[in-house]
């Protein structure tokens, strides 16, 4: 099975509301290829007037790797219960510590094998044979008021900051985020900044058509 960032999406909000409340802040998600790391969760710091402040929290799942679906979702859970630590502000003794633990085994008695580590020396690589892996690009689908439609493949980091920027400019009267293995996207560019090719519409259309809508 391969996922991507509708699944984690999805996964992300019903696990929130089921084992944490609803308490969690949705972070960033993004898919990678890590043959070491199943799962991330990244934030960054600031510090001002002697406070420090969390932000800009980030989820990422690796592909590499022909995962079940309990066993992503597993994988998701352990990158959940980081977020709900770091979140919370509590203090815990080490990355895995006992706090970490006692969510962990807590979680484990509704039916999921979330562990500290896991080894990947049995696992096999996802659609073994092929020399490259599946991969998944987050598009950004742009229509403008004179009839041109645009087409980016971005960077996830740089999503938040280019949507927030596509509601300043005029010229745009319609946009779209979607995930997709297409891979047309393959040989384009990431951006970070609001940019895309020029697309014919019959392009477009089958493209968007084609693709997995997503919502920030």
């Amino acid at each position: 099975m391969q996922i991507d960032i509708n699944w984690i999406q999805e996964n992300f909000r019903m696990f929130n509301v089921r084992y944490f409340d609803g308490s969690l802040p949705e972070p960033r998600f993004h898919v990678g290829h890590s043959r070491t790391r199943l799962g991330t969760m990244s934030l960054k710091r600031k510090t001002r007037w002697g406070r420090t402040q969390l932000y800009d929290f980030a989820i990422g799942l690796s592909n590499y790797y022909d995962q079940t679906e309990q066993q992503f979702r597993s994988v998701l859970l352990h990158e959940m219960i980081h977020l709900s630590i770091a979140h919370s502000g509590v203090r815990d003794t080490s990355p895995h510590g006992v706090v970490f633990r006692g969510m962990m085994e807590r979680l484990n008695q509704d039916g999921w094998n979330i562990s500290v580590t896991t080894t990947t020396r049995d696992m096999k690589k996802a659609y073994e044979g092929s020399k490259t892996v599946i991969r998944e690009y987050l598009v950004l689908a742009i229509e403008t008021a004179d009839g041109r439609r645009f087409l980016s493949s971005v960077n996830p980091k740089f999503a938040r900051t280019i949507d927030r920027r596509i509601q300043t400019v005029r010229e745009i009267i319609r946009h779209g985020w979607y995930t997709t293995g297409d891979r047309w996207f393959e040989d384009m560019p990431k951006v970070r900044s609001l940019r895309g090719r020029r697309v014919t519409a019959e392009v477009y259309r089958s493209k968007t058509t084609a693709m997995t809508p997503i919502i920030f």
